[in-house]
């Protein structure tokens, strides 16, 4: 069931995978791919979801904007840009090393302009109406991190008590893995 018409999921893809050591998107967990994972929960939220930062076939896949190699704000800039130009009211992005949405989530960040998670800072909703300061901004720095960017978007930050696991290294993902078993659901 899509809880939010007209919004798109995106899920920014496009990183090196540094502390992990190998490519965390095509990690595994109980079977599933990690963006396998963001993929499917993110789904039931919205729309549509595209795969930013990368290619997966059988999805909508967006190349970073305006080139690769400049982090999560790419594949968020490439998205905006996908919305704007495609009639969506905005964007829900979460990272393709973040497993689990939950809908309570998504009822949370989506409102009256940007938001993002308290301490999960890829988890956020971005209105379409910031495609031309997010180029702007990209344009103009060599600053590409999500706090440069937050000082122009001002997104309200949401606190979210309930479970949004981060994989950023392997033994990240054997934590969750554990938990996910000793709990009996993927």
């Amino acid at each position: 069931m899509i809880t939010h018409p007209r919004i798109l999921g995106a899920v920014l893809a496009g990183g090196r995978s540094r502390r992990f050591g190998s490519d965390k998107a095509l990690a595994e967990l109980e079977g599933r791919t990690l963006i396998d994972c963001a993929i499917g929960d993110l789904s039931v939220c919205v729309e549509t979801v595209a795969i930013c930062g990368r290619e997966i076939p059988g999805h909508l896949s967006l190349p970073d904007r305006p080139r690769p190699d400049i982090g999560p704000l790419g594949g968020l800039n490439a998205a905006l840009h996908h919305v704007a130009s495609h009639g969506f009211a905005g964007v829900l992005s979460t990272g393709c090393d973040m497993p689990v949405f939950q809908q309570e989530l998504a009822a949370a960040l989506i409102g009256e302009g940007a938001a993002i998670v308290e301490g999960q800072h890829l988890l956020g909703y971005w209105p379409a109406t910031l495609a031309p300061a997010l180029d702007a901004h990209l344009d103009g720095t060599e600053d590409f991190s999500m706090a440069a960017w937050f000082a122009i978007a001002r997104p309200r930050r949401v606190r979210f008590d309930g479970s949004l696991p981060n994989i950023n290294t392997p033994a990240d993902l054997n934590a969750l893995a554990r938990e996910t078993r000793s709990r009996g659901s993927p």
